[in-house]
């Protein structure tokens, strides 16, 4: 705007800025009540109060940036006094006028005034054309957030290019800008997500979106990829509720995922059996060709031509998509072939049973309970004053997919009983019934009844769970009473460093020097502590939603309910022998407000060992310190933005490795793993981080804090013991020639 045009819309009353002067004055002694009625007073004198404002706010600058709170004062007390005076707003020619000067601002508003001055000048009501002009100028400029921030607020979305005006959003890592410029337009938010899976093609250049805004200020390419990208899409499917089928690409690559994962549980780790993995790989691929491609080739690389054919079979791969020898050895495949191997590996599966727990009571005693009738049975045992009932759940694991976990099975374990209890289809038929919160009651019931002993492990999380299976248990969490979460008294228990070992072997022995059996963690290394045998967990990744279920997984499921009440009664009648009070019954059921808040990770995780605490960052410690160690015996790998710290550790004899900075920080994982070390880091990294090693295995530092603050945190934690000896040993040794 030309200064004549300015003038001719000043005020012809009390000046403007001499109101401003006053109020700047008042503001500055502090007197709000004395300013907010001169606010008020000083507009009525003036013969146009909107263009009064708009003259105080082009004499000054203070208003700009990150907000004045004195002009949210003006603005708001304003907007009260023009709603006591409806006479006031304007209309026509020189209202239009004035939403000229006002939409010129708005790009160096902030936040708190945006709203005030839309409202104020009725920009609502402005000519949505000459709105659209004005953000497509901003836009043009390079000022991508203000151009959307000012379309979210005057609700100009759907007149504008999705993909044009999100693109250079994300390329500045502002997601959250994106996530709210389509939150209310489910048409918008198919269309961007439609865009976000296209760039995630494998054959798609991504660097085509980058090219056309070369020089963007506050670009950060280290954001900008498939992996970031794939992230988002999964969150916006999940915020949204929008069908996945619209993202084939990032569904196919999750898949893809999924498969090489499975391949490593059966084929490398080899704790996984085989119809367990053969229900898994065949709800993963499918009939997706592109799926069964890849399936093929991972065949190839860990099976002979044999057995790839005999799996490809199983899996019913076209046989056109296979290579010419397997498709031959598929012709030659018979019944009684697949029947002599089968038996072999089942042999083979019993043999190791000996080393694992065993349920000590007959087959018959464990009921899977899928009618209404069944199940009042069990509750009329379970719902009884004194009973101590073992509480699990199993749900299938998601491999990453969107959603929460859905509950597919509910273990209730008495001292001579197990019921298992198919929960989906009781649901069902409780809705079909129109009784669809008879089931709910119970549970509730059941949680709730202090005279009623329940055991758990990492209970939290089973409830999370439970509660996105059925809304109407979303507050048991809140009402349980005498609960026993054994989660809580696993971080209690002091186990020495040879109680750590597996059949003889420490955790530092390799995979192939335990047979190929992994090391315990979570609940079964508690239950080989206590009961001198951990739990055989190669059913941990069932398909627990297909039915009819296993019976290697009928057999699992009733096990780790089952052992919660033999690990109670270890620990009630002995507990000083592993190292807790006396008063372990007393201190442990009823104390609610001190309930663990870990959670069991989606894919049925191990909840945290005895020897590693869930740490959930620097706030969290444990009821008790663990047992004190020298500088030698702790080993950690420090993420690249603790280097400092890393060095101090290491002049105090700690042995640190350092990430370099151009390090991803999933290179801690796979040294920790390696190496047996913990992973120190802070921020976002630490979620990632900690669930791609043991838990306890990886502690969230302060980043605000300086580096011998950081130190001696850890320290602490570790109950690591520094003498004067240790003080730069390390450092001399590695000095040494």
């Amino acid at each position: 705007m030309n200064q004549d045009s300015n003038s001719s819309d000043q005020p012809t009353g009390q000046d403007p800025l001499v109101l401003l002067k006053t109020l700047r004055l008042l503001w500055t002694k502090q007197e709000l009540g004395k300013l907010k009625e001169e606010i008020r007073r000083g507009f009525a004198r003036l013969e146009d109060p909107l263009a009064g404002l708009l003259a105080m706010l082009e004499s000054s600058s203070d208003w700009k940036g990150k907000g004045h709170s004195l002009w949210y004062c003006i603005t708001t007390e304003l907007q009260l006094w023009m709603k006591a005076h409806p006479a006031v707003p304007q209309s026509g020619t020189k209202l239009k006028k004035l939403q000229a000067r006002v939409l010129g601002m708005l790009s160096q508003c902030p936040a708190n005034l945006l709203d005030p001055l839309m409202s104020i000048y009725q920009l609502h009501t402005a000519d949505r054309n000459y709105l659209l002009e004005h953000v497509s100028h901003l836009y043009l400029q390079g000022n991508y957030k203000e151009a959307a921030m000012l379309s979210i607020k005057l609700k100009l979305q759907p007149d504008q290019d999705v993909e044009k005006m999100c693109t250079p959003l994300l390329l500045q890592d502002k997601a959250n800008v994106v996530e709210e410029y389509v939150a209310e337009y489910p048409e918008l938010q198919r269309k961007l997500l439609h865009t976000l899976d296209t760039w995630c093609e494998p054959s798609f250049n991504i660097r085509d979106i980058i090219r056309p805004y070369q020089g963007l200020s506050n670009y950060k390419p280290d954001k900008f990829n498939r992996r970031v990208l794939s992230k988002l899409i999964f969150r916006l499917l999940e915020r949204f509720n929008v069908d996945s089928a619209l993202c084939p690409n990032v569904i196919n690559q999750r898949h893809l995922r999924t498969l090489n994962y499975l391949f490593y549980k059966r084929f490398v780790e080899k704790t996984m059996t085989e119809e367990n993995w053969a229900d898994h790989i065949q709800s993963t691929v499918g009939e997706n060709r592109w799926l069964q491609g890849h399936l093929v080739q991972s065949l190839l690389r860990h099976c002979d031509a044999r057995g790839a054919a005999r799996w490809a079979r199983h899996c019913q791969v076209p046989p056109e998509m296979l290579p010419h020898a397997v498709a031959e050895e598929l012709q030659k495949l018979h019944i009684q072939d697949r029947v002599g191997e089968v038996t072999k590996a089942d042999n083979y599966e019993a043999s190791k049973k000996k080393d694992y727990y065993q349920l000590p009571i007959p087959r018959e005693n464990i009921h899977f309970l899928q009618t209404w009738e069944e199940t009042l049975q069990c509750w009329e045992k379970v719902l009884q004053a004194g009973q101590v009932v073992g509480v699990d759940m199993e749900w299938k694991p998601s491999f990453g997919m969107v959603g929460k976990p859905r509950v597919a099975l509910l273990q209730l374990a008495l001292k001579d009983e197990v019921f298992l209890l198919d929960l989906p289809r009781l649901l069902e038929q409780a809705e079909a019934e129109g009784e669809k919160e008879k089931l709910p009651h119970f549970i509730q019931m059941l949680f709730s009844d202090a005279a009623i002993t329940k055991l758990g492990y990492g209970m939290s999380g089973d409830l999370s769970s439970l509660a996105a299976t059925c809304s109407a248990l979303k507050d048991t969490e809140k009402q349980m009473q005498g609960v026993v979460d054994l989660l809580a008294v696993d971080k209690q228990l002091q186990w020495g460093k040879d109680s750590r070992k597996v059949d003889g072997l420490s955790p530092e022995h390799s995979h192939e020097e335990r047979g190929g059996r992994q090391p315990e963690k979570g609940l079964s290394l508690l239950v080989q502590h206590v009961l001198g045998k951990p739990l055989d967990k190669t059913e941990r990744l069932s398909n627990w939603e297909k039915r009819p279920l296993r019976e290697e997984q009928i057999l699992y499921a009733a096990s780790d309910a089952y052992c919660l009440l033999e690990i109670y009664e270890r620990l009630c009648k002995d507990p000083e022998s592993f190292g807790l009070g006396s008063d372990l019954t007393e201190s442990l059921v009823g104390k609610q407000s001190k309930k663990p808040r870990a959670k069991k990770q989606l894919n049925k995780q191990e909840a945290p060992s005895p020897s590693g605490q869930e740490l959930q960052g620097p706030s969290t410690e444990p009821s008790r310190p663990p047992a004190p160690i020298s500088p030698q015996e702790f080993s950690v790998v420090c993420d690249n933005m603790l280097q400092g710290l890393g060095r101090y550790l290491r002049c105090l004899g700690v042995d640190v490795r350092l990430l370099d900075n151009e390090d991803d920080h999933r290179k801690a994982a796979e040294i920790a793993r390696q190496e047996g070390r913990v992973i120190l880091t802070s921020g976002l990294p630490y979620q990632t981080l900690r669930s791609q090693v043991g838990e306890g295995r990886c502690f969230s530092v302060n980043c605000s804090q300086k580096a011998k603050e950081q130190a001696l945190q850890v320290l602490k934690h570790f109950n690591v013991q520094v003498s004067l000896g240790d003080i730069f040993s390390r450092c001399q040794h590695l000095a040494k020639p």
